[in-house]
């Protein structure tokens, strides 16, 4: 059979390499029937030749044609096209019958299983949602990421590619560590650092690795349920500590250590979840003094330590631990983005390695690309430049929306503009069905926390967690607008609601 007759061309300014572009316009050629099974290719010169390029511009294609099957290469005869071709036309796969052979039910029983958390509740996409803790993800500088992606894996991408240490990545650790000792004061080193997908995990991690089942731990009500559940998963008995305007109530620790030994304290001492308040300077000297006495491992969850609006920050109980006793758990989640999936645990050297352990045997490593990635921008300077843009757009919103509840709701809501966070924690007035107004408020596209979603016994309270990092300045104003009116059409309490139909 006569050779193929070239009849394509190729274009050094299009972005595509040479090698895809000839490769692609061979395939095309066999997909339309042009070349069939059994044709010869032109020689790798003669081709080089015809579309004035290299002879290994060629030989490239031709290797990427052999690999997807398309041609074959006989030695010292030349090239053709395969005669055993991939389909060019895939087809659909077959509909699945309603009967399914997988069975509806399993044949043993389940033990508890949790009820699945979701950060985000699912709510239609015209929703405001004045969600808690929730950053606004348009203000990541996505592109700087982009490129620093990019960088990391062309330069390293067979070994960011492969098995890396469940512990994350060197460079990632390294620089947190930096980051936590200059702003933070914490003494941590890279070997003192473990990267996971998220505090949450660091959570379960940390709970797996402490925790034995029927051990105490105490924990803050109201509080984080997610954490409890970790240590809920993991066997521990909780046992709340209540929540005033300084914080967790240190002096209950004494009265549930009398319930049996007390295994870990888990609290967020800066922002408390989620009522905003701080734990005061006393409280945190009693309770390392208590915990370094009791053997008892504090679980610092320092999630937003970054955002704070007046005064500076308070430094974790982490920084002036010299005995070991706390375990400290961070996030970037709220700093760039949650997607990154990227949390982290400060603790001593044999801490980290038993986390390390148990991490391994769930989820072997993490994105050791993005990890690099993020290293690069941390490096760079960049996740500080986004930190500070970052703190005075909350600072803003925060304004705002404590002005907008006082012009719209100040009858309804009474609250203290937190000093820092992503949430304001508000008491509603006594003659206001709480649930009702959530209900309501939902019709009426706008959405808010009820501290039924924090208490201890899951029974309603009258307060509300309205966050505002997430919402520009105009949707603050318009989701508390949907709240106001929500609330106007409820009836009072005891009365009979009207008819909305």
């Amino acid at each position: 059979m006569a050779r193929w007759e070239l009849a394509f061309s190729v274009d050094p300014a299009v972005k595509q390499p040479l090698f895809v572009q000839i490769a692609h316009a061979i395939s095309m050629d066999v997909r339309r029937g042009r070349l069939r099974p059994g044709d010869a290719l032109p020689g790798s010169r003669t081709l080089a030749r015809s579309l004035g390029v290299h002879r290994n511009t060629v030989l490239a294609a031709y290797q990427e044609l052999t690999a997807e099957g398309w041609i074959e290469t006989a030695r010292a005869r030349g090239s053709f096209v395969s005669r055993d071709l991939p389909d060019p036309k895939p087809r659909a796969l077959p509909r699945i019958s309603p009967r399914s052979d997988v069975p509806a039910r399993p044949a043993y029983e389940l033990r508890h299983v949790p009820e699945m958390y979701r950060a985000s509740q699912g709510h239609p996409p015209t929703t405001l949602a004045l969600a808690g803790g929730i950053p606004d993800v348009r203000l990541l500088p996505s592109v700087e990421l982009a490129r620093a992606y990019r960088r990391v894996i062309k330069a390293q991408g067979s070994a960011l590619l492969g098995y890396g240490d469940s512990r994350g990545h060197a460079r990632l650790r390294t620089g947190l560590a930096q980051m936590l000792s200059v702003t933070r004061g914490v003494a941590a080193s890279r070997d003192t650092v473990l990267i996971t997908r998220g505090s949450q995990m660091a959570l379960y991690l940390v709970a797996r690795a402490l925790t034995a089942p029927g051990d105490l731990v105490a924990v803050e009500n109201p509080g984080y349920q997610p954490a409890w559940e970790a240590f809920r998963l993991a066997g521990a008995r909780l046992l709340p500590l209540s929540i005033d305007s300084g914080g967790a109530n240190v002096k209950e620790l004494a009265k549930l250590a009398a319930r049996g030994p007390i295994r870990a304290i888990y609290l967020t001492p800066h922002h408390q979840y989620p009522t905003t308040v701080t734990l005061s300077a006393a409280r945190r000297i009693e309770l390392i003094s208590f915990a370094r006495t009791h053997r008892i491992a504090i679980i610092e969850d320092d999630y937003d330590h970054e955002f704070h609006y007046e005064g500076r920050p308070v430094l974790p109980m982490a920084s002036v631990d010299d005995k070991g006793a706390v375990i400290y758990i961070g996030t970037l989640s709220k700093v760039l983005a949650p997607g990154l999936r990227i949390g982290y645990v400060v603790a001593p050297p044999p801490v980290i390695e038993a986390i390390a352990s148990y991490r391994s045997y769930v989820d072997l490593q993490g994105d050791l690309a993005v990890e690099a990635a993020v290293a690069d921008l941390l490096e760079a300077g960049d996740v500080q430049r986004h930190i500070r843009r970052a703190r005075r757009v909350y600072q803003e919103r925060r304004d705002i929306l404590a002005a907008q509840l006082k012009k719209q709701l100040g009858s309804a809501l009474s609250f203290e503009k937190p000093t820092g966070g992503m949430a304001l924690w508000a008491h509603v007035a006594q003659e206001i069905d709480l649930a009702a107004w959530e209900e309501q408020a939902a019709h009426h596209g706008v959405a808010f926390q009820t501290a039924r979603r924090f208490t201890f016994d899951g029974r309603m309270r009258p307060y509300v967690r309205l966050g505002f990092a997430s919402l520009g300045e105009t949707e603050i104003t318009e989701a508390v607008r949907r709240m106001a009116r929500a609330l106007k059409e409820m009836p009072q309490k005891g009365r009979p609601r009207r008819d909305q139909s």
